[in-house]
């Protein structure tokens, strides 16, 4: 059964563009050049992964909205935005909002997006596989499953998006160890800046603290990156 594609983009020429390539993968594609059309859509049915524009008819910020209302509805649905907006600021707010990915649309190839869209789907693959019991990180209260991808931290789940979970584990692969932002962005399989792998730690980290608001256990390595402290 052929992965269900969401594309959302008010440019009538992008959107076919971008509908055929992928089309062309194999998967199905549906395509909206609003964000409520494309809400009523996604009240009815959730699709397997969302490409958003950002800027959306006369909404500056219709693309982020439709991230939150998703956002809400599934915690793990890979979102991308492919927008032509630029600055640090649309693309750290993007990726606290929850997107997966933040790509422009100036340096973003088809074949691109093809291959961004691919990789993702192959780690909900690897996060669907039954459970090994043997690869799973233990680090005191946390437990990391490797195959399942799923994250618990005395035995309440954080949820997190594929992203943040490659972050967390690079983090806790090696606990004590710092790791800088390429060593993360590597681990993420994203390019994003310095300031947007912040906004990642700090919404790993305010998830964490949903569930136990002592969490302090993610530390700032200045001038190196970050490290996760072992809880003993």
């Amino acid at each position: 059964m052929s992965r269900h594609i969401a594309i959302v983009e008010d440019d009538e020429e992008l959107r076919r563009n971008y509908a055929e390539a992928l089309s062309r993968d194999g998967y199905e594609v549906r395509s909206y050049g609003s964000r409520a059309e494309a809400e009523k859509a996604f009240a009815a049915e959730l699709p397997d992964m969302a490409i958003l524009d950002i800027m959306l008819e006369d909404e500056r910020e219709g693309g982020f909205e439709l991230c939150r209302f998703l956002r809400a509805k599934s915690a793990v649905l890979p979102i991308i935005f492919l927008t032509a907006l630029t600055s640090d600021v649309d693309r750290v707010s993007g990726l606290r909002l929850g997107a997966t990915d933040y790509l422009f649309k100036n340096m973003t190839t088809l074949e691109f997006l093809s291959v961004r869209v691919r990789s993702f789907f192959n780690m909900i693959d690897a996060w669907k596989k039954p459970v090994d019991t043997e690869k799973r990180l233990k680090v005191g209260r946390l437990t990391v499953d490797e195959d399942r991808m799923e994250v618990t931290w005395a035995g309440r789940s954080v949820s997190l998006t594929l992203t943040e979970y490659w972050i967390l584990h690079e983090l806790v692969k090696r606990p004590g160890n710092p790791k800088n932002h390429s060593q993360l962005m590597v681990a993420a399989q994203t390019v994003v800046t310095d300031n947007a792998i912040a906004a990642y730690i700090r919404r790993i980290r305010d998830k964490f603290r949903e569930i136990d608001p002592e969490f302090s256990y993610i530390k700032t390595a200045y001038g190196m990156g970050y490290r996760w402290v072992d809880t003993g």
